[in-house]
């Protein structure tokens, strides 16, 4: 409403103002605890104990979600982390067993979608992005390089110093081995600040884009 006709009205949507930005607030210190626990299952637990911890996790972030189902924040970090549960999975069926939580991650993030776009730093495209390049397609699953690259494109028009966004699309163009166009965004990973909140994370992430930097450096003439 643009404007308050009574007094009255006007106290109770103060109170219910009040009552949405606690809510909000709760429900972002419970997406900032899943992203802490994210990063130390990511980056400082033993390969042997990462599936454990990830399935820990998708049953937080799968009961975060379905409480708040009309937010996007949670649907999000429950994609990010059903991801690294397909990817701590191992075995000879590894890729039968990582593929339904792909799926989902994938249907969550769409929904995210509808719900703000925008969301978490463009974190909906980044990952979307993520997802696509490194699904198979085909009879397999859902990649898809065109999908991919769009999303991923998105995600640094909404957040072009984003840490994430930057970083996947360094893979991406790394895994199409054009280690001319990966170059710039992992040398721009390292050169951002590290995400105050978030220092395991940024450790970790910088890390890696070190890592796939000197690949990329290896390969270029």
């Amino acid at each position: 409403m643009k404007k308050v006709l009574m007094n009255l009205f006007a106290g109770l949507f103060a109170a219910i103002s009040m009552v949405s930005v606690a809510s909000a607030d709760a429900v972002m210190d419970s997406v900032s605890a899943l992203q802490h626990d994210w990063a130390v299952a990511n980056y400082q637990t033993p390969d042997k104990d990462k599936e454990a911890a990830f399935r820990a996790l998708v049953a937080k972030s799968e009961a975060l979600t379905k409480a708040n189902p009309n937010r996007a924040e949670p649907k999000v970090w429950e994609a990010i982390i059903r991801a690294g549960l397909a990817g701590a999975m191992g075995g000879l069926s590894s890729l039968f067993n990582a593929m339904p939580e792909m799926e989902i991650g994938r249907d969550l993030l769409l929904e995210a979608e509808k719900i703000d776009a925008k969301t978490l730093n463009g974190s909906v495209y980044t990952t979307l992005g993520s997802f696509y390049y490194m699904v198979p397609g085909g009879f397999i699953g859902f990649g898809d390089k065109d999908k991919a690259l769009a999303y991923l494109k998105k995600a640094l028009e909404l957040a072009p110093d984003d840490m994430d966004a930057n970083y996947f699309m360094g893979d991406f163009w790394l895994e199409k081995k054009n280690y001319k166009e990966a170059k710039p965004y992992f040398e721009k990973v390292l050169a951002l600040a590290d995400v105050a909140s978030r220092p395991i994370y940024s450790k970790g992430r910088k890390a890696e884009a070190e890592a796939k930097l000197a690949k990329v450096k290896k390969n270029t003439f």
